[in-house]
């Protein structure tokens, strides 16, 4: 039995779909974040494997079925992250094929055919596109210390330095800073402030489901946050539209990532921003998963190497 394995990583966690030769999906598992830029190697390896095994757990398989993988992580979009990454996936898979590509390309994969534009908010954020004639472009993407604005990181660490100045301002915490204290169990600005420091991943993604729901229940400073992260995001859209040449052309523009559907306010918010950044899209959905994408990749792998097989048969 030959299989195929894909994996579609980020900064929080890990999907895995296992699919046989015909396409069939046996398995789809989650785990936790595989982006090696912030969980180093070691840490996505760990994730990537965990998924693998139940995956093929609950498929009734075992590693020696595996002929093909393609891991999309974010974090491996230069060339040495990428080559290591394939090297220690061929180590602990030494049966199957491997190949690397970063989360923005599995979803193109996971689009579809034709002009697109993907927005992805999530623990980073970025927007890659692709035009008529097949031209691919993306903003973004490049981690927190340069980019990322608008993800759920930003607005977590925004949301920690507007708490903390309005507790030194006043001595007293605003309902939004009690809010993030309470929530993740930290008893001190002090005590937050030296974890965000020692694992920064720890801290800001976790603040941004307290923010939104803060701003459900109408909270100003919350709002402020949610509306400066749409307006960023909206941007990275319109200055890939630009780039593209797709401001006048009609596109498919998808939304996706984890900040997406917590909050019926910021979901308004970015719809709001988005059809004032590419007014001639339409908004719709990504045809598949990017994991079952990368899946189809590594089956792809498989077709490939049986035709140059016959070839030279």
């Amino acid at each position: 039995m030959k299989l195929a394995l894909g994996f579609d990583g980020g900064g929080t966690k890990t999907h895995c779909v296992l699919i046989d030769t015909e396409g069939r999906i046996l398995a789809e598992s989650r785990s936790g974040p595989s982006n090696p830029m912030r969980v180093g190697f070691g840490g996505a390896m760990a994730s990537v494997c965990d998924g693998a095994r139940i995956a093929l757990q609950n498929a009734g398989a075992s590693i020696e079925d595996l002929a093909a993988i393609c891991a999309g992580n974010a974090g491996t979009g230069q060339p040495e992250a990428s080559e290591t990454m394939k090297t220690l996936l061929s180590q602990e898979f030494p049966h199957a094929l491997v190949r690397i590509c970063t989360d923005l390309e599995l979803t193109l994969e996971a689009a579809g055919d034709g002009p697109v534009v993907v927005l992805l908010a999530g623990t980073g954020s970025a927007a890659v596109g692709r035009d008529g004639a097949g031209q691919v472009a993306r903003i973004g993407g490049h981690g927190p210390l340069v980019s990322d604005e608008g993800s759920a990181y930003d607005v977590g660490r925004r949301a920690v330095m507007t708490a903390m100045r309005a507790f030194e301002e006043k001595q007293q915490d605003s309902a939004l800073g009690d809010r993030i204290l309470g929530e993740l169990d930290f008893v001190s600005w002090q005590e937050l402030q030296a974890r965000a420091v020692a694992a920064p991943d720890d801290v800001f993604p976790r603040v941004f489901p307290i923010v939104t729901a803060a701003a459900e229940t109408g909270d100003l400073a919350a709002r402020q946050l949610l509306q400066l992260a749409a307006t960023d995001l909206a941007s990275l859209v319109h200055d890939l539209v630009e780039r593209l040449q797709l401001r006048d052309q009609t596109f498919l523009l998808v939304k996706s990532g984890g900040m997406l559907c917590r909050s019926g306010y910021f979901d308004q918010l970015i719809d709001q921003r988005l059809r004032e950044a590419a007014p001639n899209a339409q908004f719709g959905a990504l045809a598949i998963t990017p994991g079952e994408a990368a899946a189809r990749v590594a089956l792809r792998l498989l077709s490939r190497q049986h035709a140059e097989g016959q070839r030279h048969g």
